[in-house]
């Protein structure tokens, strides 16, 4: 799609262009990881040793504390996705020395989750043969493509994104007289899929709730996904996040209401507002320093445009 600039009632085309190296790309990036996904730098061509023989381009640590790697092309090329699996399987399997150079970085306090590895890919575009590799692989990648334009301005689309596979328990609970108890069943199959996985689901966030914080949360999931196709739904252990290239909002599901932390500033909330509370030095589930609590489908309503702003923040 083109872009261009407005002068007056004037539009003129951006040309395209591109970094003289990818070296320039993976700088860029590196100095903006927070203002871009969120993230904290750890390292730059990081080795991972003499005899794998390769170096990571970018590592980095995410806002809720799992790995990131982060691999670079110039130009479209089969190698970027190659590379990049092969360094997700990797830091698998190196996790200590990944845990140390994020202590040497960011402080020993500092404690590295290791519930998901996000593998990012950043390239001007990527074959439709590469798109059908990731898709049966079935591996955690984000393919991103990114345009450079002669006005100085960077623009990055996320294109494919492929959440981690879900293997299948075995586990099998029976009663005393052989049979399977059902309700036992089902609950060991979840719990051995957390164990194997560690992947959660929505509506595990629902058990135990009463019909009207259900459809309350229903609502607010149906307003936040209907802002952007491009919007993902992450269900985490007590939460459910929202994000784009980074977290927009999470939303805790209580039993007579609903939190919903938000990616803006305290700064960004006028005086007086309801259901509101600045969360800056307050610890708790998900990330956002702005607080909201929702009993009903009337208090939800003046908070949607303050979502909505944490998307426009975010950069959508």
């Amino acid at each position: 799609m083109p872009t261009f600039k407005i002068s007056g009632d004037k539009l003129s085309a951006v040309e395209q262009k591109n970094f003289a190296l990818e070296k320039d790309l993976q700088c860029l990036i590196e100095k903006n990881l927070e203002t871009v996904f969120n993230c904290r730098f750890i390292a730059s061509e990081f080795s991972t040793g003499a005899q794998h023989a390769g170096r990571i381009d970018s590592l980095a640590l995410s806002e809720e504390d799992n790995p990131v790697i982060i691999e670079y092309k110039k130009v479209e090329s089969s190698e970027l996705i190659n590379q990049s699996l092969f360094y997700l399987h990797w830091i698998q399997d190196h996790k200590g020395d990944f845990e140390i150079a994020v202590q040497k970085k960011l402080g020993s306090e500092v404690k590295v989750d290791w519930y998901d590895v996000r593998v990012i890919c950043i390239a001007p575009n990527y074959k439709k043969y590469d798109l059908h590799a990731v898709q049966v692989m079935g591996a955690n990648i984000e393919l991103w493509k990114y345009r450079l334009f002669s006005n100085d301005s960077l623009y990055l689309e996320e294109i494919f994104h492929t959440s981690k596979s879900v293997a299948s328990p075995s586990s099998v609970v029976n009663t005393a007289n052989g049979n399977k108890n059902p309700v036992m069943v089902e609950a060991g199959k979840k719990a051995a899929l957390t164990r194997v996985t560690a992947t959660y689901t929505f509506d595990e966030r629902l058990e135990g709730k009463n019909s009207g914080i259900i459809e309350l949360t229903g609502i607010i999931r149906e307003f936040i996904l209907g802002i952007d196709e491009s919007i993902e739904e992450v269900p985490k252990k007590f939460y459910v996040a929202y994000k784009v290239s980074q977290n927009i909002a999470c939303m805790e599901v209580k039993g007579k209401n609903v939190k919903l932390f938000l990616k803006i500033k305290p700064v960004d909330i006028p005086e007086g507002t309801s259901s509101y509370r600045d969360v800056t030095s307050i610890g708790h589930y998900g990330t956002g320093d702005v607080e909201f609590t929702v009993s009903s489908e009337a208090e939800f309503e003046p908070v949607k445009e303050f979502i909505t702003l944490a998307y426009n923040k975010v950069g959508g």
